[in-house]
This record gives structure tokens, C-alpha cells and sequence, in this order.
């Protein structure tokens, strides 16, 4: 019913884990981002940021021909709305479960890629870069943990679709090396979360396809950040 074109990132997770949460049929339509299939003129036509992850619904709710969406925050927006799930009814918690799902795609996300990108995939380490972005990531972290310790998840008592966008990057969080135990709250949501079982199914969604030979990191280097060797 729904394609998800899809590669194992925190991105990619954010949507398999919503699919997975609501119990919709899906196909899965693999990307190869290292291999440059992202730019394929069929891709670009459902998501011409050329970035995965995208969904096609060949059973959208006005009954019309299928519906393409692209950016994380507009799938599971969407996905929400189509399974009347995930996102309250009632107008603050509605409100708060698009704010944190904002404040995820604008600084989570990025500020932990940048730093990811920095202190991981940089061909030459640029001390000011690392620690500029690193600075914000446990900025943000901060953030993340004051509005947990007065709520069981980032709408409040609910857990939403925010909480499904932060958790794929804050699982992150051993290989940019953030002590977790500086962050109680954080902790202890991350801890929740890991035990749901739809999330569980979709953040497993690709692992044996992650790429771990190392004689391949030039060219995704390249195809991906336009790096040379």
C-alpha cells in the first residue's frame, strides 16, 4: 500500500519506525546513497531534494491517484494523519508535537550530521568545526533533557511523532561520544523507548545493509560530500 524509499540512516529510521508503530503496509524500495542512486531522475521525481527518505501512498485518503511525500517531518505528519495516531487531538499537545518534531528536522538533526560529518567522515580533522558543532549537539542535548524531566515524552504524556524523529539521532550518541549520564531525562526517555516493540522492528529495518567495509569510505566520500580521497 505505501512504497518507502528507504536507506538505514537516522533519517530513513525515523519513518520505518512510524510504519512499523502504526502497523502499515509497506514495501521497501532501496536506496544506495553511496552509490549515487539518490540522483536517479526517478528518485529526484518523488523527492527532488534527492534525499531519502520518501513514501508513495497508493491508497491515499481522498481516494485519487497515488500521493508522493518527501522530508521526514511532512512523511510522519502525513503517516499521522492517515492512521490517526501519534499526534494528539487536542490543540496544545497537537502544537507541542510539532514543535519538537520542528526543533528535531532544524537543530537535532543537523547540528548531530555536522558533527557526525566532522568528527567522523571529515578527510582532515578541523579542530574549530568539531567542537563548534559538538558545542551545540550537547546544547541541544540540554534542551532535549529540560523538557523531560517535567514529561514522560517531548509532547508530554503521549509519545508522538517527536519523539519518533529524536530517537533515531540520539541513538547516535556512543559514536559522537555523548556521555548519556550527563543527560538523566534523556536517558531515561531513551531507555523507554528502546523497549517498544514497532520501534524496535523499525529501527532494525536495513541494518545488515550499512556499509562497513572501509575500502568502500572513499568513494561514499565522494558520491555523498563530494570529498576526494
Amino acid at each position: 500500500m505505501i512504497d518507502l524509499y528507504f536507506a538505514p540512516t537516522p533519517n530513513g529510521w525515523k519513518i520505518s519506525v512510524m510504519l512499523e508503530e502504526c502497523g502499515l503496509d509497506y514495501n521497501i524500495n532501496w536506496v544506495n546513497i553511496g552509490a549515487g542512486e539518490q540522483f536517479a531522475p526517478e528518485f529526484l521525481a518523488i523527492s527532488p531534494n534527492n534525499r531519502i527518505p520518501a513514501i508513495v501512498d497508493h491508497d491515499p485518503a481522498d481516494g485519487g491517484e497515488p500521493v508522493s511525500v518527501f522530508e521526514t517531518g511532512a512523511i510522519l505528519l502525513y503517516l499521522a494523519d492517515k492512521a490517526e495516531a501519534f499526534l494528539p487531538h487536542d490543540l496544545r499537545g497537537q502544537i507541542a508535537a510539532t514543535e519538537w518534531l520542528m526543533w528535531q528536522m532544524g537543530g537535532l538533526g543537523p547540528m548531530m550530521g555536522q558533527h557526525g560529518h566532522f568528527k567522523l567522515y571529515a578527510p582532515e580533522r578541523i579542530e574549530y568545526a568539531t567542537e563548534r558543532y559538538r558545542n551545540e549537539v550537547l546544547r541541544l542535548f540540554g534542551v532535549m533533557d529540560r523538557r523531560l524531566a517535567d514529561n514522560s515524552y517531548l509532547a508530554g504524556e503521549d509519545y508522538s511523532i517527536a519523539d519518533m524523529s529524536c530517537f533515531p539521532w540520539v541513538q547516535t550518541y556512543k559514536r559522537q561520544e555523548i556521555d548519556l549520564d550527563d543527560f538523566a531525562h534523556v536517558k531515561r526517555w531513551y531507555e523507554v523507548l528502546k523497549q517498544r516493540e514497532g520501534l524496535r522492528r523499525g529501527m532494525a529495518v536495513g541494518r545488515e545493509r550499512i556499509n562497513r567495509n572501509p575500502q568502500d569510505d572513499a568513494q561514499v566520500r565522494k558520491t555523498l560530500f563530494g570529498l576526494k580521497e
